[in-house]
């Protein structure tokens, strides 16, 4: 088949931390680099980051990607909002399929996170930017610190949130929904923290505080947790045959590559700790094993 005249040293796949910090790296490395994104990164869902090293005072998230975009940029990248539709390879040459285009590569770095499940109540997307609802107490937990804690959970995760999140307050509630078998009362009847069997129909989210309205009467949280899980955004590495987890992570090596050579992941999609820095550590690793590649092969 006929290449695409287009060539790059490397194609990236996904414009958040991880992706855009290979950017930087292949662009300091001198390669020919190209970010291709949608524009749903999740990190645009952080309100403030104070867990990101160097910046004592937090770091909001939309704020972080314009100044790693703006590095990655003053280094040579290229990156450009284009959705990718599929990938297939010609021998050891990656085909990626855009609305714009097709391009070619020996290299691509998927850095397509993952997507959060967010319940279906009305201002729920606005309540993640006010930090009303959080997604990963590891980021924040400790802004929460002694206030009155709710967690949405289904399952086994909920439960093991609420534990998490007992350590940071006394006033933990899990709010159980869904109709997997749990009894929140007894299992988290070690743990001193209180179990309530809910309809998230029952719960209101206002401007500083969520209310849930049962037949037990009004009850008042400064911050909901959401223990529902998230997707993997991993179809078009799997497309290409690159293996994952239990869990639906990208399986990788020490250098990030996945077990389609060429291919690599950083990132949220490739384990279950999704934190930043762990982001950019693993585009850093990947980026680097790529130059290297290349400089061998040169």
């Amino acid at each position: 088949m006929d290449r695409p005249a287009t060539a790059q040293d490397a194609l990236i796949i996904g414009a958040g931390p991880a992706g855009l910090t290979a950017a930087i790296y292949l662009g300091r490395f001198r390669r020919r680099c190209l970010v291709l994104e949608d524009g749903h990164s999740r990190a645009r869902w952080i309100p403030a980051s104070h867990n990101v090293p160097g910046f004592t005072a937090g770091i909001g998230g939309s704020e972080f990607l314009r100044a790693l975009k703006e590095q990655a940029l003053k280094y040579g990248a290229q990156i450009r909002n284009s959705r990718v539709s599929s990938i297939t390879k010609d021998g050891e040459i990656f085909i990626v399929h855009t609305a714009h285009g097709t391009l070619s590569s020996r290299y691509v770095l998927i850095a397509t996170g993952v997507r959060d499940h967010l319940p279906p109540i009305e201002g729920a997307s606005e309540a993640v930017l006010r930090s009303l609802l959080r997604c990963c107490p590891i980021c924040d937990a400790f802004e929460a610190i002694d206030k009155r804690i709710g967690v949405i959970g289904d399952g086994a995760l909920g439960v093991r949130e609420a534990e998490f999140l007992r350590h940071y307050s006394n006033r933990v509630t899990l709010l159980h929904i869904g109709a997997s078998i749990i009894d929140p009362t007894n299992a988290l009847s070690e743990s001193n923290i209180e179990g309530l069997s809910i309809k998230l129909s029952d719960l209101h989210i206002h401007q500083e505080r969520v209310t849930l309205c049962a037949a037990t009467g009004e009850r008042s949280f400064d911050v909901l947790y959401l223990a529902l899980g998230c997707s993997s955004q991993h179809a078009l590495a799997r497309s290409l045959g690159a293996g994952c987890d239990e869990q639906g992570a990208l399986v990788v090596n020490g250098h990030q590559e996945t077990t389609v050579p060429g291919l690599y992941a950083a990132g949220d999609v490739v384990r279950g700790l999704n934190q930043v820095v762990i982001a950019a550590a693993e585009s850093a690793i990947a980026a680097t094993d790529i130059h290297n590649k290349l400089r061998n092969a040169e």
